[in-house]
């Protein structure tokens, strides 16, 4: 007997063996977030514990304000659990799938510091470390990393110059991650892009913004020097899904559809 599917069947088949069916776990939706409040039924804020021994600071809810329109990831010498710096990071109680996400931030300044906005995915959650990363190291704020992690294997770092500097004004920095490739962008211009497939996170996964510092990876982020307090300010972050229409006037999703 000959089956056939009707047009509404087909589209609906078509949708479930689309990319987003192979994140499992991926439950965020399109969202544009400006910072008016700290919704904590969206934002997890970081507190009472750090990464390990590379990080000087311990996070704390302390550093971690929101204020005329801006979210402040602060660092400062105090001295809390192990550590004689306190950090903050937030990072989103939901996991994302493919599609645009975007942050548009003013970097901290000093050396040792690390900016960052990233998404994750890792142990913690039962899955493999997976990542995508966008960070202004201190050492030269002239310049943002791109990298990504795929099963806990890293190596994927690309330096890209900021106009002006990540620390001297807010700049726009966006990745469009699909299936097959991974896209970073720099105020609205393609900087870099990835396809090979080894080289390409598929796990769900959250999102991160954090300030913290390091003692030990210098060479990396560069002689760390405390100079007095210092923040990260955000403006906006935003994840436009896969497939939806972009969500403001400057989204680099609006170049994609």
């Amino acid at each position: 007997m000959k089956h056939t599917l009707s047009a509404t069947a087909l589209i609906a088949a078509l949708a479930a063996a689309g990319p987003l069916a192979a994140q499992e776990g991926a439950n965020g939706t399109s969202f544009v977030e400006e910072f008016d409040t700290l919704d904590k039924a969206i934002w997890y804020v970081s507190d009472g514990w750090n990464n390990g021994a590379h990080q000087n600071c311990t996070w704390s809810k302390d550093q971690v304000a929101v204020t005329g329109g801006k979210l402040e990831l602060s660092f400062d010498a105090k001295k809390l659990g192990e550590r004689d710096y306190a950090c903050g990071e937030v990072q989103t109680k939901k996991r994302f799938g493919y599609g645009t996400y975007e942050v548009r931030m003013k970097a901290a300044t000093g050396p040792g510091l690390n900016s960052a906005f990233f998404s994750y995915i890792g142990p913690a959650d039962k899955k493999a470390h997976d990542e995508i990363d966008f960070e202004v190291l201190g050492k030269n704020t002239a310049r943002v990393q791109l990298n990504q992690y795929v099963a806990g294997k890293g190596g994927n770092e690309k330096l890209v110059d900021v106009a002006g500097g990540a620390d001297a004004d807010f700049n726009d920095y966006a990745f469009v991650w699909q299936k097959e490739r991974l896209r970073y962008y720099v105020n609205g211009a393609l900087v870099h892009e990835v396809t090979d497939p080894k080289a390409l996170p598929d796990n769900a996964q959250k999102i991160f913004l954090s300030l913290w510092g390091t003692d030990t990876l210098s060479g990396w982020m560069g002689k760390f020097a405390f100079a007095g307090p210092t923040k990260l300010e955000v403006e906006r972050v935003a994840f436009t899904a896969e497939g939806d229409a972009c969500q403001f006037s400057d989204s680099v999703a609006c170049l994609l559809n």
